[in-house]
């Protein structure tokens, strides 16, 4: 697990510092969502992170996308306790499939416990707590999507060929195999021969054993010494100018389920497989039609919510300061008459992000 990864699931904001003195707390609200508040410091924090998640995809466009993306902070922030206030109405907690992400994650990052899982993070500069609860909003939010609008999306197979015949141009793709490996190192061997020739014998011992009908994702598993082992040695695909030249003459001349023989690298021992060979150009319909529900699904996804996060504005008292816009927001929707009760509930808030230190 990489510090990007834990950053990746704390683009939920948690609120940062906003301290003048140790016992001073000065925190601008923009904006009520019913009980709730979004604070300046929710803005910034959410600001950054759309700043580092487009440097992080593409820094050519990262200006650009930045850019195109401002307008709709305010946006994410309000649907976001939307989503959060539905998944109270609807009794959604998220507490078993948070247990269950985390141990997923222990495992991939093949730690002993979860006291070890937070120790990475920890190290990480990531507050653990705020890891957690970051992880909990984005399985509650995506758990109410999947429940009000994913399940309301019907997709028939003439969908299926119409969205096919719509994108095959979108569908065309480059050459590409698909490998996995079984790494047998020689990092720690140094110039020892050796150990060299002993990791050589092991490596065309997996291949006998492989060759026998030994599954290849299995002596993967527990076997190769490379970052891939968790997966089954799956290292994805890779088009014509991806791989060294030795590799690439190799891999791009065997056919699918094809196993190599054990390659000498500068790592070590290598043996890999093509788990796919595709061919240049546009692939047929029989060819992607498992991948044309999810595509169809999430081409109208995001229309359909819009709607859903349109009626739930509707719904809701939405109070927002002069100078931020909500992108999202519904003609429709009212705007609350500030109570008595309602200052209190935000002071009540604010007094709680204090005593927390989460400004």
């Amino acid at each position: 697990m990489s510090r990007l990864l834990f950053r990746l699931i704390l683009a939920c904001p948690i609120l940062t510092p906003a301290l003048l003195s140790a016992d001073t707390v000065v925190e601008e609200i923009i904006a009520r969502v019913n009980n709730q508040i979004i604070t300046r410091t929710d803005y910034g924090r959410e600001q950054q992170q759309l700043k580092e998640e487009a440097q992080q995809q593409d820094p050519s466009r990262a200006a650009q996308m930045v850019a195109e993306g401002q307008k709709d902070v305010l946006r994410g922030l309000i649907d976001r306790e939307l989503l959060l206030e539905k998944g109270k109405d609807l009794s959604i907690t998220a507490d078993t499939e948070l247990i269950k992400r985390l141990d997923e994650m222990r495992k991939q990052m093949k730690l002993d416990t979860m006291e070890d899982l937070e120790k990475a993070a920890t190290a990480q500069g990531v507050s653990f707590e705020d890891f957690k609860q970051n992880m909990r909003t984005e399985i509650i939010t995506q758990q109410v999507i999947q429940r009000e609008v994913g399940s309301r999306i019907n997709i028939s197979k003439d969908d299926e060929h119409l969205f096919y015949e719509q994108h095959k141009p979108d569908l065309a793709r480059p050459e590409e195999v698909k490998l996995s490996e079984i790494l047998v190192s020689t990092e720690q061997a140094g110039n020892d021969e050796q150990k060299i020739a002993a990791a050589q014998a092991k490596a065309d011992d997996l291949l006998k054993q492989i060759k026998a009908g030994a599954n290849f994702d299995e002596i993967a598993k527990k076997e190769s010494q490379g970052p891939s082992a968790a997966q089954g040695g799956d290292l994805g695909f890779f088009e014509h100018g991806k791989l060294a030249k030795q590799l690439e003459d190799l891999t791009f001349g065997m056919k699918k389920d094809d196993v190599s023989n054990v390659i000498r690298t500068k790592q070590g021992f290598v043996i890999l497989k093509v788990t796919e060979h595709q061919n240049a150009g546009v692939p047929s319909y029989t060819e992607v039609e498992p991948r044309l529900q999810e595509a169809v699904y999430m081409q109208r996804l995001q229309p359909a919510l819009r709607e859903y996060l349109k009626k739930l504005r509707e719904e809701a008292f939405i109070d927002i300061k002069s100078g931020y816009v909500d992108t999202g927001a519904s003609p429709n929707q009212s705007k609350p008459v500030v109570t008595s009760a309602a200052k209190e509930s935000t002071a009540k808030e604010l007094k709680k992000r204090k005593k927390l230190g989460v400004f």
